[in-house]
């Protein structure tokens, strides 16, 4: 249908509210869709989120490293204590050894002292018995049976110089005997402080070995978190890699709509009486208000319809409000199938009709303005509600 004289009029009045709009510094046309935008500031969001993961990753990752190679210098440490302990241990056990054979020799030769006192004693009881079973007469008889009297005494002395050596060999092997026997034990004591500093010495290195096995098996556990940790370093990298290389696309893509944009401001403008609408028109921006401005009070519901019809009057733009809601990636409800849904239900309130009605009779309280979206930093407009528009 036409529209009559009376939305003209309304258009012209809309058409110099918007002029003198651009006085008060609001701009009339974006520079830039609010899709693009919003991907631009949510990359933007993601890479800083990334960028500090990453941080928090690589800091992580720098303790990690910190602790594996603490470890490895307990490691060194405890393998030399391990080697130490080990000579040691060799040492005593080579001492032992020895006092082992030192007391089997000492033994032997004590064996050897006891049997040589006993064979002392036996002969000397042999001789004393021998003595007294000749008895006096036996001596008298040797005494008159030598030649002369100093022979005797010769015999007489060499008797007794055999006793003597007797008592003197005697106490010889006595002596003998008590040294050996002081030797035997002062070995065996010796043996029971190295076998006791062997059990010691053993149980050092049982304890070594332990905080080896310990160590070993924390830096297995640090060498698999590492491993993640670089892992995860990668993917962020390759993350923010891809971000980059999105944002850098996103921003290509920007400096087209903003040419785009500028070509919106000098193209030429239909007037709103040179507009056709369908008949599924006004339940198709109604439901599209829905989406956007649901919940934003009546003034931004007009605002959001007014810059849909705004581009439909724009020559750059389709020349429909179903093409022009409907161009790829302008609208985040139609991308994300809100709008189907609302349209589906006819979700749309009384507000959102009514200011579908009023923005296709040419109402606008936003100018030309083709663009919306969530406040941002450096993005200046007109305020309405939780938009701003540009």
């Amino acid at each position: 249908m036409k529209i009559c004289c009376r939305r003209r009029t309304i258009r012209k009045i809309a058409f110099f509210v918007a002029a003198a709009l651009m006085f008060v510094n609001v701009p009339s046309v974006s520079y830039a869709t609010s899709s693009t935008r919003q991907e631009i500031a949510d990359k933007e969001n993601e890479k800083g989120e990334l960028e500090n993961q990453r941080d928090a990753n690589q800091q992580e990752l720098n303790g990690l490293r910190g602790e594996q190679n603490s470890l490895k210098r307990q490691m060194t440490e405890l393998n030399e204590q391990l080697t130490a302990i080990s000579d040691h241990l060799a040492e005593l056990e080579q001492q032992i050894s020895d006092k082992e054979q030192e007391i089997v020799e000492t033994t032997q030769a004590l064996e050897e002292a006891k049997e040589k006192e006993t064979w002392q004693y036996d002969c000397m009881e042999k001789r004393i018995q021998y003595a007294y079973e000749r008895g006096q007469d036996s001596l008298l008889e040797a005494f008159f049976s030598w030649d002369s009297f100093a022979r005797f005494l010769n015999l007489s002395t060499y008797t007794e110089s055999i006793a003597e050596a007797d008592d003197d060999m005697l106490d010889q092997i006595i002596e003998n005997r008590e040294f050996i026997e002081s030797e035997e034990e002062r070995l065996r004591q010796e043996k029971e402080e190295l076998d006791y500093l062997k059990v010691e010495t053993e149980a050092e290195k049982s304890r070594v070995v332990g905080l080896i096995s310990q160590a070993s098996n924390r830096m297995a556990d640090y060498a698999d978190q590492i491993s993640e940790a670089e892992a995860e370093a990668r993917a962020y990298e390759a993350n923010i890699k891809k971000l980059e290389e999105d944002l850098e696309y996103l921003n290509k893509k920007l400096q087209q709509e903003i040419a785009m944009s500028q070509r919106a401001a000098n193209a030429t403008w239909r007037d709103i009486s040179d507009i056709t609408f369908a008949d599924g028109d006004l339940r198709l921006l109604a439901n599209l208000i829905y989406c956007e401005a649901g919940g934003e009070p009546y003034e931004g519901k007009l605002a959001v319809g007014a810059v849909v019809i705004n581009r439909v009057l724009s020559s750059v733009y389709p020349d429909t409000v179903l093409g022009v809601i409907y161009q790829r990636k302008q609208f985040s409800p139609v991308g994300s199938g809100r709008l189907e849904l609302a349209l589906t239900n006819n979700k749309a309130n009384a507000d959102c009709y009514r200011a579908a009605e009023e923005a296709m009779s040419g109402m606008s309280n936003v100018g030309n303005c083709v663009y919306f979206r969530t406040p941002i930093d450096g993005l200046t407009g007109i305020s309405i509600g939780g938009h701003i528009f540009y």
